[in-house]
């Protein structure tokens, strides 16, 4: 189905298509070309780290991450019951056991609970961004330390949200804050990491390409056009942010006071905006009867048939996902769009739809 307001679209106002063109003319197409280096040196440099490492997806970046810490069968790595589960498939991907956390009502891993769920068989501890809110750092950076762990940050859904781990990942899949369509970047202060980062997603080739393969690798490289697209977009990334940092105030300012409506606890930086609703697939339906499309929230980690307990239906996580969407979030969502979509929000609760 079309929708006239999608719940996401990119927005490729810069200069996607010039640095496109370019990298098309002068036939580097491959992960050989320059822009892949340009894009991970600007990602790197506006989040004031040392190292970028450009990749297929943020998936890909997740499991390099995992990998680089040398993480592997027989190891745990804590992770948030409420995440896309592409968070959990990562460390699954490198033979390890994720270990879940219940969300607390931010939405995110919920810090209280972390220390519980430790062993000694934890080797990283890997917190979710939910929806552009910054997990607490600072407490989750200090019990690493404690325990004597690492952290990777999935930030894949968090641009502009500032890192302070071991490594931070990013998805730059095209519903996500800025976009190469689909690709991922990590990020890293640790030289040591960002190279072992490079040579596994490169399929390990030693350096005189002998076709000596010593490590399991993967071929996880981002091509030259899409870097083309991510590095428009990075220049862009404080225009893009502002503009969604507008989109929240106009929503919070719409939804406010609706019946049937609770907010949700502000964002740092938006990626989606996301609400809990009563009677929310009737609510759904009658958007979608609107041309406004919506996404409900992720289900509990626990509740995924490859990570199934019993137990999934008392979680915190599981109660956000029965009555929680998020509404159309994109760069060129306009006022007058907006303003639509709420009043079709207020007309399902005020007319009894």
């Amino acid at each position: 189905m079309t929708f006239k307001y999608p719940v996401s679209q990119p927005w490729l106002g810069g200069r996607e298509r010039e640095y496109v063109f370019k990298a098309v003319d002068a036939g580097w197409i491959s992960s050989q070309g320059s822009y892949v280096a340009m894009f991970e040196q600007a990602f790197a440099d506006y989040n004031d780290i040392a190292h970028g490492v450009a990749c297929s997806s943020g998936t890909a970046a997740l499991t390099l991450a995992l990998r680089a810490l040398g993480v592997g069968p027989g190891d745990e790595v804590i992770v948030p019951e409420f995440t896309m589960i592409a968070t959990a498939w990562a460390v699954t991907y490198t033979g390890a056991t994720p270990v879940f956390v219940d969300c607390g009502n931010d939405l995110n891993i919920d810090v209280t609970r972390i220390e519980e769920k430790i062993t000694s068989r934890t080797k990283v501890i890997m917190p979710v961004h939910v929806y552009g809110r910054r997990c607490d750092m600072d407490a989750i950076m200090s019990i690493a330390r404690d325990y004597g762990v690492r952290v990777v940050e999935d930030s894949a859904e968090a641009h502009g949200v500032l890192p302070v781990a071991d490594i931070a990942c990013f998805s730059l899949y095209a519903n996500k804050i800025i976009t190469s369509g689909e690709g991922g970047i990590a990020i890293t202060d640790d030289p040591v990491l960002a190279g072992q980062m490079r040579h596994l997603r490169a399929m390990a080739f030693s350096d005189d390409h002998s076709f000596l393969h010593k490590k399991l690798a993967y071929n996880f490289r981002m091509t030259n056009m899409q870097a083309a697209v991510a590095l428009a977009q990075v220049e862009r990334l404080p225009e893009i942010l502002a503009g969604r940092r507008d989109i929240e105030q106009r929503y919070d300012a719409g939804l406010t006071g609706v019946r049937g409506v609770t907010l949700m606890p502000p964002r740092d930086v938006l990626w989606m905006y996301d609400i809990r609703a009563e009677r929310r697939d009737e609510l759904r339906a009658f958007l979608t009867r609107n041309g406004i499309e919506t996404r409900v929230f992720f289900k509990p980690m626990s509740r995924q048939p490859g990570y199934f307990d019993p137990d999934w239906w008392t979680l915190n996580a599981n109660r956000f996902s029965e009555d929680g969407l998020y509404l159309p979030t994109y760069g060129e969502l306009t006022e007058a769009d907006q303003d639509h979509i709420v009043g079709k929000v207020r007309e399902f609760y005020e007319k009894g739809e």
